[in-house]
């Protein structure tokens, strides 16, 4: 039995990644200007026009995937005698991997010889990325499928994230920073430094003040807590802020000579909740 990997656009890889590697996905929904859009790398709604309508006020609202969806999308599969495994964004931040388990669930009591395995990847955006790059990698090559699992529930902790954001009302918005420190925080030029946590979730872990000290904290963490950066892929992920994104890529590679680095734009479900310029460092190191 074939073995596909299944994953959520919220991993935000490039979409010529996706395509090349053949990746069937899922989007979460982003509610917009009265639409909804399934997040899908940027195909129906340009990363660009979505970030416009950030610049202009809007402020796009999110669901997670339900449960028929993901049995529509497991059957589409299985039906083809082909097993899964899906790597979910973290459990921490989305009600979308309890949604797989139970889709996982209605389909084993529908069916014989359901074989899907679930993992909560406990992280997300490029970090997410991260992971289903290396096990898209070892599928290519040939791993076995109990290998790749192994991969992912051994190494997933081990992904850190750090994300410096630069809008702080969709913060505030989200709930996690209050309205006097959001407009304290911008008045300050104050940029929140966020961690993904073993619990997977979200954690605002301090504050520099100024987006290029921010930058430095950034490459700071990389080198604290990156073990072999000959050796790893390290993944930037940004919401409208190219020049900043590529310019870490060249320091990683001209001062730490990374093996190499995936640069990609934060797609709908992130950048609803982190908004423009914000910019994302991840990578394979310590365990959180």
């Amino acid at each position: 039995m074939d073995t596909v990997i299944l994953v959520d656009a919220s991993c935000d890889l490039p979409l010529d990644f996706i395509q090349e590697n053949n990746v069937p996905y899922i989007g979460l929904m982003c509610h917009l200007k009265g639409r909804d859009y399934e997040d899908d790398f940027g195909k129906t709604i340009s990363h660009k026009e979505f970030y416009n309508e950030l610049q202009e006020g809007e402020m796009p609202t999110t669901s997670q995937i339900n449960v028929y969806r993901f049995m529509e999308k497991f059957e589409s599969i299985i039906k083809d005698n082909k097993s899964i495994i899906y790597l979910a964004m973290s459990s921490g931040l989305s009600g979308t991997y309890n949604s797989a388990l139970m889709a996982k669930k209605a389909l084993e009591e529908k069916y014989d010889n359901v074989n899907i395995d679930i993992i909560d990847t406990a992280s997300a955006s490029i970090g997410e990325g991260i992971i289903v790059y290396h096990c898209c990698e070892m599928l290519k090559n040939g791993a076995m499928r109990e290998d790749i699992i192994n991969w992912a529930e051994s190494n997933k902790l081990k992904i850190n994230h750090w994300f410096l954001v630069e809008d702080l009302k969709h913060l505030k918005n989200g709930g996690r920073l209050s309205t006097s420190k959001a407009t304290i925080g911008t008045l300050l030029n104050i940029k929140p430094i966020i961690y993904v946590n073993k619990e997977g979730k979200l954690e605002n872990v301090t504050n520099v003040r100024g987006r290029k000290k921010a930058i430095k904290y950034l490459l700071d963490k990389f080198k604290e807590r990156c073990l072999n950066p000959s050796d790893v892929v390290v993944g930037i992920s940004h919401s409208d802020c190219a020049e900043d994104a590529e310019d870490l890529k060249a320091t990683l590679v001209k001062d730490y000579n990374v093996k190499e680095v995936i640069v990609s734009q934060l797609g709908l479900v992130m950048g609803s909740h982190c908004g423009r310029g914000m910019l994302a460092l991840c990578f394979l190191g310590e365990e959180r």
